[in-house]
């Protein structure tokens, strides 16, 4: 990458041309997958919690995007609901939404194999509800799931916290917190770890913590956090995020820690890119696609900072804060992205090949040796 400090004058990339982007993209049954990956291969997570705890809710708003207000209107969740994930090439997954009233320790399910192929479980507890028995169920399907499968990342969503005060907000979470460990200590596996989260559905934490998790089942992830504090270091940019487009979940960031309001700029710019361009941008055929090789936009604020958003992908892009005397060189800017485009491209074909030789792999197994549910 060509460095900020160099004088040479790299011509810029020129105007660009937005199309249009169909609020369906990504969930349409004829889309075109971003690979051949198999069900088997993709990781799990499990989203589990009391009834009316909010996990479908959760689900509908960020993969399938359900307005906060529609899911008012959500029936309860009756049966195991397993929703494909596949909105970009690097984020690909398997949710099971769990009902709350199910005892899967029970003789109707084997436990054994639901969390043997787990890679994250989502424990959804109602911070506006009496959540002691919540805590009685979390202690119980961590303690199972982990004796099952020591590897699996354990996060806690202390859910629908809109209506809390800011003071309420850290006290719940510091109760719960020292709940859960403390039973947790006291059965002997104090080394086993839990991450909260403060999640609402009203605002944009439950799309940050969602993010958290995907992040931790990317192998990727150490490569694209070292492309990206590269790039922001060769061009003067304050705070770079890689994002799935369709989920506003950011699969990679730089090392510098994330301000939740420039996460909540950068995804309220991916709204505003793809709004526009639905209205405005038509192909040469004059058929809708606003997300292309050319979707790009500069967003200048009141405060002398800059957002920057280009395409990476089909299913990814690049949103960049810099400061608006440091977009002068633009130019320099664009080449250093075009760097790292390919660079995430180089990333994703080793993942791609990888994949396609662990699926060959597991195929050549005999049937008694399936690994994954």
């Amino acid at each position: 990458m060509a460095s900020y400090d160099e004088d040479e004058d790299f011509a810029g990339s020129g105007s660009y041309v937005v199309g249009s982007f169909p609020k369906d993209f990504g969930y349409s049954e004829d889309r075109e997958e971003p690979s051949s990956q198999s069900d088997e291969s993709k990781p799990k997570i499990l989203l589990m919690g009391l009834r009316r705890s909010g996990k479908s809710s959760i689900l509908k708003v960020v993969f399938h995007k359900m307005s906060p207000n529609e899911t008012l209107f959500l029936e309860s969740t009756n049966k195991i609901v397993k929703d494909d994930i596949s909105n970009s090439s690097f984020v690909q997954f398997r949710i099971w939404d769990f009902p709350g009233q199910i005892d899967f320790f029970g003789h109707d399910f084997d436990s054994d194999q639901i969390f043997s192929g787990c890679g994250s479980l989502v424990f959804v507890i109602d911070a506006q509800d009496d959540y002691m028995d919540a805590l009685t169920k979390l202690h119980q399907t961590v303690t199972r799931a982990y004796k099952v499968n020591p590897n699996i990342k354990f996060e806690v969503f202390i859910h629908k916290v809109d209506g809390l005060t800011d003071d309420h907000k850290i006290d719940t979470q510091r109760d719960i917190h020292q709940r859960a460990t403390g039973e947790l200590e006291d059965a002997g596996l104090e080394n086993l770890q839990l991450s909260f989260y403060l999640t609402s559905i009203y605002d944009h934490s439950v799309f940050e913590a969602f993010s958290k998790v995907v992040q931790k089942l990317i192998v990727q992830l150490p490569t694209l956090e070292n492309l990206l504090n590269i790039l922001i270091q060769h061009s003067a940019i304050e705070k770079a995020f890689l994002f799935d487009v369709v989920s506003k979940i950011y699969i990679a960031t730089d090392s510098a820690p994330v301000d939740m309001q420039s996460y909540e700029l950068c995804c309220d710019m991916i709204d505003v890119v793809i709004d526009v361009s639905c209205i405005y941008g038509l192909n040469e055929s004059g058929d809708p696609n606003a997300y292309d090789t050319e979707t790009a936009s500069v967003i200048r604020l009141n405060n002398s900072t800059v957002c920057y958003l280009r395409e990476v992908n089909r299913f990814l892009a690049l949103v960049c804060i810099l400061r608006e005397d440091n977009f002068s060189k633009h130019g320099l800017i664009d080449y250093n992205f075009h760097c790292f485009r390919q660079a995430i491209q180089e990333v994703f074909d080793l993942r791609q090949q990888a994949r396609e030789q662990g699926i060959r792999d597991s195929s050549s197994r005999p049937k008694g040796e399936s690994l994954v549910v």
